[in-house]
């Protein structure tokens, strides 16, 4: 992305805080038939690898899950806030006019190169964490064992596991 220095936020920290905060990741591959991006919620594990691993898992049915069977770099584009912002609300908007308007915005890029998880231990796990990190606010928290054994069992069956290590990042 076009990071401007005074813009760029290297903090490693920093950049897991809106991963954790906005974890509804982009994932984009470039595979035979051009990019292809799905939205997908992802689960960090900062203390994971030198730079902290994603997880996720994503419909066999999914044409992407074809273009990552074949290997290679993906990215992650994890968006936060953003807003426009107006040339009036600058001083020197009166004193010059010359402002412009822009777009200010959060965001944290990662680029690896995932590996498939094709094991019912895994992504019954996986499960289990993603849905007890979006449950936990609930009254009741909802858990993946409050379904029928043999409903998760065929859910997870149409399903396989995504793990990527961080290789680069950029917010």
């Amino acid at each position: 992305m076009y990071l401007p220095a005074h813009f760029r936020e290297d903090r490693v920290d920093v950049q897991h805080g809106l991963i954790g905060a906005h974890p509804l990741g982009t994932l984009i591959t470039h595979g035979p038939g051009g990019l292809m991006a799905n939205h997908v919620p992802f689960l960090l594990y900062p203390d994971e690898g030198e730079r902290g691993t994603l997880r996720a898992h994503l419909a066999r049915a999914n044409p992407q899950f074809a273009e990552l069977q074949q290997g290679g770099e993906v990215l992650v584009v994890f968006a936060g806030p953003a807003d426009y912002v107006s040339p009036g609300w600058y001083a020197t908007k009166r004193e010059t006019g010359k402002v412009v308007p822009t777009w200010n915005f959060v965001a944290v890029h990662v680029w690896g190169s995932p590996r498939l998880v094709d094991d019912a231990a895994w992504l019954h796990r996986q499960l289990e964490d993603l849905t007890n990190c979006h449950e936990r606010a609930q009254p009741r928290p909802w858990q993946v064992d409050d379904a029928p054994a043999d409903f998760i069992a065929m859910q997870k069956r149409a399903i396989v596991g995504l793990e990527m290590p961080i290789a680069r990042s950029e917010g």
